[in-house]
């Protein structure tokens, strides 16, 4: 451990913190990691719902009506609390021009509304354009990419990183992609042992039926219809289940009953230990309309779950480099639903789970703190 590493002294900025999200989840072993490094870390939040934090958190509350209201008062709160001269560095997960450094673990907000707007009629595409929440966000994201004070940029996938020099007039040196990292004692292949036979019986999954996992909230976003659209056309045997929450699970509860799907689609809800899930699952299935990196991506390649995946989640990179899966269009049904044929083949099953295990092999937390911390010794030696 460095001496400069040893005395750092980092501020991150989250507004939200829920155990159940995969952003969430990255901010919890990262801040492990570095402090094992021996960086002082300090999270600055709106509201910490999770486990208890395990160093300083200072909460930010200022009062708000709505979105709009909310983000922007945590920005002006946050960023008074930070640039006070208590720390070193101030690390940000929000778009906040106060920031030294900005991880972009939510992507670029243009390229989001971009790849919503494929899914939007007219009328929905007008509503997105004229809505104040977006044209802040866009703002907010245009100021803080153009902002002096910012000396880099953490992409979580070489995705990220080219759509930021697409959109915005930015010195490429300052993008920095660092992969999220994933536990390998809590996501292995034994998981299949241990939680396989459990998780089928509670649900009444025939023990030989093949079993499709998605995980993820927001289902619109996160591309719930397509695995149901693709499931229905690829096998009249296989199982789904869903892990995550949705204000409209009435609706996708309908279109698995329209599908014919109803007994074969077990909606689990959110939930904070996802393992027993990966344990049950043959394939993960994740066609996002757009995801910078998720992390449920790693997750079940360490698992040893081969993943088919849209080229609009950064993961799908690793997912195709390695062979531990397929990547689509995130609206192409009938490639997902060809890609579940292939995959639930015995052999072309073995082999991609082999390279999904070797594919996340090096990516522990370790290497990403290490990382981290080797890019602000950079950053505070420039100053």
């Amino acid at each position: 451990m460095s001496t400069s590493a040893a005395t750092l002294r980092l501020a991150i900025v989250r507004q939200r913190y829920s155990p159940f999200g995969g952003a969430e989840r990255f901010i919890e072993r990262a801040l492990d990691a570095l402090r094992n490094q021996g960086v002082a870390v300090t999270v600055i939040t709106r509201r910490w719902s999770g486990p208890a934090a395990s160093g300083p958190v200072r909460v930010c509350d200022p009062f708000y009506v709505g979105s709009l209201w909310r983000d922007a008062s945590f920005g002006r709160a946050a960023c008074a609390l930070a640039t006070g001269g208590e720390f070193d560095l101030v690390q940000s997960h929000e778009r906040l021009a106060c920031c030294d450094v900005f991880r972009a673990g939510d992507g670029v907000h243009r390229e989001w509304l971009r790849q919503r707007a494929r899914v939007q009629g007219p009328l929905a595409r007008l509503a997105t354009r004229l809505n104040p929440y977006h044209r802040h966000v866009l703002r907010a994201e245009r100021a803080m990419f153009g902002s002096p004070r910012l000396k880099a940029v953490i992409c979580n996938s070489d995705m990220v990183r080219d759509e930021i020099r697409r959109n915005f007039p930015i010195d490429a040196a300052k993008l920095h992609v660092i992969y999220n990292a994933v536990d390998t004692t809590q996501f292995h292949p034994g998981l299949r042992a241990e939680h396989r036979i459990a998780v089928k019986a509670r649900l009444g999954i025939p023990a030989d039926a093949p079993v499709l996992l998605f995980v993820g909230s927001g289902f619109e976003r996160k591309g719930l219809a397509t695995v149901l659209d693709a499931m229905a056309v690829a096998s009249p045997d296989t199982h789904l289940i869903v892990v995550g929450k949705d204000k409209r699970l009435a609706l996708y509860r309908a279109h698995a009953e329209a599908a014919g799907l109803g007994a074969r689609c077990h909606f689990e809800g959110g939930q904070q230990d996802v393992r027993p899930y990966y344990g049950a699952a043959d394939l993960l299935l994740l066609p996002a309309l757009y995801e910078p990196f998720a992390n449920v991506t790693l997750e079940a390649l360490a698992a040893g779950v081969p993943v088919l995946t849209s080229r609009t989640n950064g993961g799908a990179e690793l997912v195709e480099r390695s062979g531990g899966g397929h990547a689509h269009d995130a609206l192409d049904v009938s490639a997902f639903a060809a890609s579940i044929r292939t995959l639930l083949e015995p052999d072309r099953h073995a082999a991609a789970s082999a390279a999904a295990v070797a594919a996340v092999r090096d990516l522990t937390p370790e290497r990403m703190a290490q990382a981290f911390v080797d890019l602000y010794a950079g950053l505070r030696r420039s100053r």
